[in-house]
């Protein structure tokens, strides 16, 4: 069975694991910390990065750092994974979803400032498969109508919105390095932001509730309980295994891209006779090869086609169910505006396996095995 997703592994990470044991420093905030920070503050010109556990912390922190509160409205798409949501609801906000755009599976830019109220507080676009949002409007209408904006770049590590990497255009950016992503450390994620009356809350937040980040730059003697906080600092380890990937990440991005590249080359066919679509990366974007999917008829037709690619030693998976159709998402959340395409189009798409180690072989046999599909013949 070809898997979906197999962690990328390159070869140093143990070395440095083990450089952070002898260095007896396992807590976090050590040097494999900093030397992620750096990479991502040098690489993607961003003026403040913190290593968290998960982008799910990523985005808690940014909806502490944006003062969202209790009754504040927060505009997103729900065609996304519920930590996007749960982060605002944690802070008592209302989330207005709005129609996503069927060609990047994006939020529709146009639709949003319809469902801006006197109650909306924060914009959160989700950069779907490494693929921006059209961030010019968005932040056109957060600067309009004085709205934070908290992009969730989770997919979108080393992909680029108009030459700006993305996470480094709204207020706040939040990176996930789960598993399933670009680089891992397993369970982790950054947050990221230009202003600097954000660094010392922010780092206040990320350590409990305690100044100690100021007592190990040697700022303070001692450190103490200054205000509200959370436990978002990773490991050393974890932190140490994820410097080998960013080391690499130029030979992550050019395996990932041949792959990507590969299914669209191969794929073109059924989409030229109308039996899929491939994805769209408009002119805007340089995406990151976070994903590859396609789209088919319709959820019958996904349903059987998945299960033939099992049959045939692939597996290839759906994604998101739209939150506003969830339990908590009508609790939490309303929809504004029709739902046209978030439904429709999440009902169509495939994720086919996609990972550093999937060999030539293996993708030919994925794309056989789409080719083989008795509705394609």
């Amino acid at each position: 069975m070809i898997d979906f997703n197999k962690p990328a592994y390159l070869g140093k990470e143990i070395d440095y694991i083990k450089d952070a044991i002898e260095n007896s420093k396992l807590c976090g905030d050590g040097i494999f910390t900093k030397k992620c920070s750096q990479w991502m503050k040098d690489e993607l010109k961003t003026k403040h990065c913190l290593l968290t556990t998960s982008c799910t912390h990523a985005l808690e922190m940014s909806a502490y750092l944006a003062d969202i509160q209790p009754g504040d409205e927060v505009i997103m798409p729900s065609y996304t994974f519920v930590s996007t949501a749960d982060a605002f609801v944690l802070r008592g906000a209302k989330i207005v979803f709005v129609d996503i755009r069927p060609d990047t599976m994006n939020i529709d830019e146009t639709k949003i400032e319809d469902a801006v109220t006197e109650k909306t507080k924060a914009i959160v676009p989700v950069h779907y498969a490494g693929v921006a949002c059209e961030m010019d409007t968005i932040m056109g209408i957060a600067k309009k109508y004085d709205l934070k904006v908290v992009e969730d770049a989770a997919q979108g590590v080393h992909a680029y919105y108009k030459g700006k990497a993305l996470g480094t255009i709204g207020d706040f950016g939040c990176f996930s390095f789960h598993e399933t992503k670009n680089y891992t450390m397993g369970e982790g994620g950054a947050i990221l932001f230009q202003d600097d009356k954000y660094l010392e809350k922010a780092e206040i937040l990320r350590e409990k509730g305690t100044d100690r980040s100021k007592f190990f730059r040697g700022q303070i003697d001692k450190y103490t309980w200054v205000d509200f906080g959370s436990s978002y600092l990773p490991s050393e380890l974890n932190a140490a295994y994820l410097y080998a990937q960013l080391e690499n990440a130029d030979a992550i991005d050019k395996k990932r891209m041949y792959v990507w590249n590969f299914y669209h080359e191969k794929l073109e066919e059924l989409a030229d006779r109308g039996l899929i679509e491939r994805p769209v990366v408009p002119d805007y974007a340089v995406h990151n090869a976070h994903m590859y999917y396609i789209k088919v008829k319709d959820l019958d037709v996904r349903t059987r086609l998945i299960a033939h690619l099992k049959e045939n030693g692939v597996c290839a998976v759906f994604h998101y169910i739209p939150l506003h159709s969830a339990t908590a998402g009508r609790k939490f959340g309303r929809f504004h505006g029709e739902d046209v395409y978030t439904t429709k189009e999440s009902e169509r798409l495939i994720r086919l396996p996609m990972f550093y180690s999937l060999s030539k072989e293996e993708m030919q046999k994925v794309v056989d095995a789409i080719y083989s599909f008795p509705d394609f013949k």
